[in-house]
């Protein structure tokens, strides 16, 4: 395939690394030097595009993707207040996008897993639960989206909670759940790639449900898979559609 790369900072390279291994080409790289000159018109040849960019630039490159029929990927997060603004938009034109918090296999595995273990847990009120987050100081949004859909499928299978609450530690005031509402604690340190565990603790013990990431390799190599997937397709996906596991939620 030909791609067309939106982003090219630390996971823009990698992903055009295994790109590159897996048999690609990279046919346009954009980032902030280049992006007010990107038209429609220089996307011609695009197959499908990547996008880890920023999340005040991501709409502006959807948008120019739906115009130039081009299939987009889309891992850059802190935009999901639009999603169903632009599910309508995508469907309306005829485009094909495809949006996930994560693109790691063993993160997709992980977000199956914490739905199952939700269930499990929901007749046990003894046990509260919240997702403890934490990434590399460079990381701009908060929480992480890897945490927004640990939350949310928490709350998915779990009666009593209804929404969740962040708290970046060491910035601004600390704001304290309510019995309806689930925690995300967010922590920035130093180089950590994304470390993200889910917590149910009670008076006697506590589960920890755990995943570490190593390095960014595997986000980047579930983007470009996520790019052949979604070759030849119309329509709004979530990264979850690409995974097929046994007892379905």
């Amino acid at each position: 395939m030909n791609i067309t790369l939106f982003g090219y900072g630390k996971m823009g390279r990698i992903i055009e690394k295994f790109a590159l291994q897996r048999g690609h080409r990279i046919h346009r790289i954009v980032d902030e030097h280049n992006r007010s000159e990107t038209l429609a018109s220089t996307l011609e040849g695009t197959d499908v595009a990547i996008d880890f960019s920023q999340p005040e630039a991501v709409i502006g490159n959807i948008d120019l993707c739906f115009e130039a029929k081009v299939p987009l990927v889309v891992g850059t997060t802190g935009w999901y207040d639009r999603l169903e603004e632009i599910k309508n938009k995508c469907e309306r034109s005829n485009n094909a996008l495809l949006y996930g918090s994560n693109f790691s296999i063993g993160v997709n595995v992980f977000f199956h897993i914490n739905k199952l273990l939700a269930k499990a847990m929901n007749p046990y009120k003894q046990y509260d639960v919240q997702v403890e987050e934490i990434h590399h100081i460079h990381k701009l949004d908060s929480p992480s989206g890897t945490a927004i859909t640990l939350a949310e499928g928490i709350i998915g299978q779990r009666d009593g909670k209804s929404e969740w609450i962040n708290n970046l530690i060491g910035e601004g005031t600390e704001r304290i759940p309510t019995a309806q509402q689930l925690l995300i604690e967010s922590h920035r340190i130093e180089e950590v790639p994304g470390t993200h565990t889910v917590l149910y603790s009670s008076e006697v013990d506590q589960i920890e449900f755990k995943h570490t990431a190593h390095s960014r390799a595997g986000f980047a190599l579930g983007a470009v898979i996520a790019a052949e997937w979604l070759q030849g397709k119309t329509g709004f996906y979530q990264v979850t559609e690409m995974f097929n596991f046994d007892g379905h939620i």
